[in-house]
């Protein structure tokens, strides 16, 4: 395993062979609090594992012990002026964008508080996989805004806009039972155990042809919300930038020959 670090509060560990790359949230004095500096550091992070073409997943993990990350870094807010609140407002809006934006498929490992932008943060991702301590919630409102890292637009597609508005319009706090049952995590886990299990998730998605996946992720997240005909659309234009690819014609000669397959990446 092979680390690199961004800034002071983001940490790239590379897995299996490099093909699982985990992202972690490192700023354990600060429950992992979205800082500007932070934000900074998550969007390089992204940016270079975008083009990591060895990566074909990413799971998106916190080094606390009590908290996946408590949303944006209020005491740094409480010193701003409108003007530094205005500056800041597209380096964190860049984050999250950062982390939704990235091609390959994505696994959030969840404990502990995932609160406001640290929510945000978990839906930008494909999966959620939580473990029993998990604590959801968008409680912007109750400080006086909204969520602003896309918990308006994802949550909805996850849940339905009619119990995306109950969650935002209380700001209450969903415990990981209830969060699995109203689908707000993908996956509940025993305590614990969110890291390791997210790790073999993306394992088990990683040995999948690199081509297809970001493909395939394409497709499904630009079709989603289309009517059928344009997101048939979608699917086949994904589906044409790897039919002649080289990873397609190795998946089918190792099926051919009862073989694992090596996939070019191409």
């Amino acid at each position: 395993m092979s680390e690199e670090r961004f800034g002071e509060f983001v940490l790239v560990r590379r897995h299996a062979d490099g093909h699982v790359a985990e992202l972690a949230l490192d700023r354990p004095k600060a429950m992992n609090a979205v800082s500007t500096a932070m934000a900074r550091s998550l969007s390089a992070a992204c940016a270079a594992l975008a083009e990591d073409r060895d990566v074909r997943v990413v799971v998106l993990t916190s080094t606390h012990e009590r908290a996946f990350c408590v949303g944006a870094d209020l005491k740094e807010r409480n010193s701003f002026s409108d003007a530094d609140l205005l500056r800041q407002r597209p380096v964190t809006r860049g984050a999250y964008t950062a982390v939704l934006e990235l091609p390959q498929p994505t696994v959030a490992a969840v404990h502990g508080f995932a609160l406001g932008g640290g929510f945000e943060l978990a839906l930008s991702c494909d999966v959620i996989v939580a473990d029993r301590t998990a604590v959801v919630g968008l409680p912007e409102v109750s400080v006086g805004v909204i969520p602003g890292g896309g918990g308006t637009q994802l949550l909805p597609r996850r849940v339905g806009a009619a119990r995306a508005a109950e969650l935002v319009f209380t700001a209450r706090r969903v415990a990981a039972e209830e969060a699995r049952e109203l689908g707000l995590v993908d996956q509940l886990v025993e305590e614990g155990q969110d890291r390791q299990d997210a790790l073999e998730l993306a394992s088990r998605m990683a040995a999948n042809s690199p081509v297809g996946l970001r493909a395939a992720k394409r497709a499904l997240r630009l079709g989603h919300g289309l009517d059928l005909r344009a997101g048939l659309e979608v699917e086949d234009a994904a589906w044409r930038s790897v039919a002649f690819s080289g990873d397609r014609a190795e998946g089918v000669a190792a099926f051919n020959e009862k073989r694992a397959p090596r996939w070019p990446g191409e």
